[in-house]
């Protein structure tokens, strides 16, 4: 009988009990941990073996057509010239540049250029250069665009389109018509404050506005617009309205002016819709809103009484908004306002440098 402990010192110290070597080329389907270093040398030969490929010409004209038509767009934003960037030519540029792009995109080696080349694109395009240039056109004040010599020359006519010069010439002055209106105003305010007790606070400024010339620029004629004065008394009932207008026209016969007449009647010509939509009601009794009207036909002077009632006001609405009204401008909610207004206005220090401009445009 062997002796274990022999055995097992046997087994130790002698290679009698290890396992047999592999038989030669490995045992079949054993799996082989792979060298680092052949991977390397393997990959090293295959990029030697195949370079990268450059990118080819649809790529570059890609690119190239980008930045030219980018050139192109900011050379004509600095020109000032707006509306070619919005001219058909220029959009058009703009869709050849980008299919080009499109197409170098579906290259595989043009495909990083025709990116660039499409990024420059959007970036630069006739919409956002475009509205650049209006943006800086507008704060310049520099619309000269496409404007021929001619066109230049018109939009600088010191006249109004339409309107004889003679006739701005022959009619009062904005001196005068300033003169005029402000004494018949201040005489209607005299008579309706001793008859009714009526005082009276400012509801406007005068204003002086610049006439189109009717060619795309500024007369030397001016639209004046008299101060607006307001009674802080209500004036609700129907027959003291009637009795107000009576002393108004009174006052505007004195100062050369024709009848006042309502246009917030029947007899103004226009229907019962459109006299409720304008002064509340086509009933004069019941409406929100009283106006009246006066010339001195053919001159320039335009008179005007309204008188807001909001006791007729049954939403609530109407008081809204001439409370809206009276603390944007100071004016009182309610009550008579008068003005004069006069359009087509030649000041007397600029007579006769209007005389002589306008020998410039004989046939005008």
């Amino acid at each position: 009988m062997v002796d274990p402990e022999e055995q097992r010192a046997r087994y130790v110290t002698n290679s009698d009990g290890a396992p047999p070597l592999p038989p030669p080329g490995g045992y079949r389907g054993a799996r082989r941990t792979p060298d680092p270093g052949a991977i390397a040398a393997q990959n090293a030969v295959a990029t030697i073996e195949t370079p990268k490929q450059p990118a080819n010409a649809v790529g570059w004209i890609a690119l190239v057509s980008g930045i030219l038509f980018a050139v192109i767009l900011l050379g004509t934003f600095l020109a000032g010239g707006t509306d070619t960037i919005y001219g058909v030519t220029m959009l058009a540029l703009q869709l050849i540049v980008l299919g080009v792009a499109v197409a170098a995109l579906i290259t595989r080696r043009g495909r990083s250029l025709g990116a660039v080349a499409l990024s420059i694109a959007l970036l630069f395009n006739t919409a956002t250069v475009g509205a650049m240039g209006a943006v800086q056109t507008s704060a310049s004040g520099s619309y000269e665009g496409r404007k021929t010599e001619e066109q230049k020359h018109a939009e600088a006519y010191p006249g109004v389109k339409g309107t004889s010069n003679s006739d701005v010439l022959a009619q009062p002055s904005l001196e005068q018509v300033r003169e005029s209106s402000d004494a018949a105003l201040a005489e209607i305010k005299d008579r309706l404050s001793e008859e009714f007790g009526y005082t009276w606070a400012k509801a406007g400024d005068e204003d002086l506005r610049p006439e189109r010339n009717g060619y795309g620029g500024e007369s030397m004629l001016v639209q004046y617009t008299s101060q607006k004065w307001g009674t802080n008394e209500p004036v609700q009932d129907y027959d003291r309205k009637l009795e107000v207008m009576d002393v108004i026209d009174e006052v505007l016969a004195a100062h050369d002016m024709w009848g006042i007449i309502s246009l917030n009647d029947a007899s103004s010509g226009l229907d019962e819709s459109m006299l409720e939509k304008l002064y509340g009601s086509a009933d004069p009794r019941t409406q929100d809103v009283w106006e009246w009207y006066s010339d001195d036909y053919p001159g320039p002077r335009r008179f005007y009484a309204t008188i807001y009632d909001t006791s007729h006001d049954e939403t609530g609405d109407f008081t809204a908004s001439r409370e809206a009204q009276a603390a944007r401008t100071g004016e009182p909610v309610e009550g008579l306002q008068i003005m004069f207004l006069a359009p087509e206005l030649l000041s007397d220090a600029d007579r006769a440098e209007f005389e002589q401009r306008i020998e410039e445009y004989p046939g005008y």
